[in-house]
């Protein structure tokens, strides 16, 4: 599943030097506005210790973890939703993502120009959230002057369903706040409403790029953003880039876990960050494992096994006759599908069955 999630923040508040953690890519990184002109991106292999676990039961040829792609987004200024500075095409870029990673300055350093003179990260997420919702209330006037005709006079019901969103859009997005908090009734609700691709309507994570001290507990300036955002639904993550850039530069994994409890901190920022992201796309994980290859494979949340299939090849969906699944638990007791199998833990499904986090999948086909 080729998910996006795109970094956003103002120039100088460390995405880019997060963005070059997270991914081998290099972005420039350097100490002015727009360094990042195009958008870099990064494929983000998924920490999973479950598909390690696997792997060591049934040593295979492969092992192929599941993964999300970063995209490092050009930094934007007040008037983007105008064109000013690179606004379009910081606008552009976002709306082809699945998810938002907004990153927040909450650190003093007098050698890092910040591009609004002082360090205020509540004012930094409301630029940025002005210029988004100044963009999504564009779409949804364009779109209400496409439909109202045609809602109030033309009998489409599909057209009066589309334009009471659409007013409902227009309402919040009036009162300066995001998309996101609507709350549609219904599954062709949420249809309709995905088609209009708004910007602040997509699951945002913050992440508060603090100094070295803060890195544990955080600071003054990220209480600050946690009390702006109580009322969006959205998660906070606390991130030192400085230091994660430190770790991502030592050679072992022993050397960065002797870096990480000298901190403090038990895992880094960007493997947080990195689950953190899966979790905001709402994706979960299935494997499937043996002598050739263990590999854990990407869906949403609530999928069913047809579905599932189909991220494997479109004939496995097409021709769907059933799926044989062993909870994780039981392989890792068990050491093998042979086991399993005479134990009773293996399970027949068939096309209603929901997949679970963490199943181990084998799917029967004929097309």
């Amino acid at each position: 599943m080729a998910l996006q999630c795109g970094i956003v923040g103002l120039p100088n508040v460390g995405k880019s030097t997060l963005f070059n953690c997270l991914s081998n890519a290099k972005a420039q990184a350097a100490n002015f506005p727009f360094c990042t002109i195009e958008p870099n991106v990064g494929v983000i292999t998924v920490p999973d210790d479950r598909l390690t676990k696997l792997a060591e039961i049934d040593s295979p040829q492969r092992v192929i973890p599941t993964t999300v792609e970063i995209v490092d987004i050009a930094g934007l200024v007040k008037g983007a939703s105008k064109g000013e500075g690179l606004g379009n095409k910081f606008l552009a870029n976002i709306r082809e993502t699945d998810a938002i990673l907004h990153v927040l300055r909450c650190f003093d350093d007098e050698n890092v120009v910040h591009v609004d003179g002082t360090v205020n990260p509540v004012r930094d997420k409301e630029i940025i959230d002005y210029e988004l919702q100044l963009k999504d209330l564009d779409t949804v006037e364009r779109q209400l002057t496409k439909v109202q005709k045609q809602a109030q006079t033309g009998g489409d019901k599909q057209a009066k369903r589309l334009f009471d969103i659409l007013m409902q859009y227009k309402t919040v997005l009036e009162q300066g706040k995001p998309a996101r908090t609507v709350k549609l009734g219904n599954k062709d609700d949420v249809k309709l409403a995905s088609d209009l691709f708004l910007l602040t309507d997509k699951p945002v994570l913050y992440i508060c790029n603090v100094d070295e001290k803060s890195a544990v507990s955080g600071n003054a300036y990220v209480e600050q953003v946690r009390g702006a955002i109580k009322d969006e639904g959205a998660d906070l993550l606390i991130v030192a880039a400085k230091i994660e850039s430190e770790i991502s530069e030592l050679d072992t994994y022993e050397e960065r876990q002797m870096f990480l409890e000298e901190m403090g901190l038990q895992e880094s920022g960007v493997v947080r960050l990195i689950k953190s992201a899966y979790h905001l796309l709402d994706l979960q994980t299935y494997f499937t494992t043996g002598a050739d290859e263990s590999r854990a494979w990407t869906f949403t949340r609530g999928s069913k096994a047809p579905q599932c299939a189909g991220i494997i090849h479109s004939d496995f969906e097409r021709g769907f006759i059933r799926a044989e699944v062993i909870k994780f638990k039981d392989y890792i007791a068990l050491g093998s599908d042979a086991a399993c199998r005479e134990a009773g833990k293996l399970f027949v499904e068939g096309k209603e069955y929901v997949v679970q986090d963490g199943d181990i999948l084998h799917f029967r086909f004929n097309v």
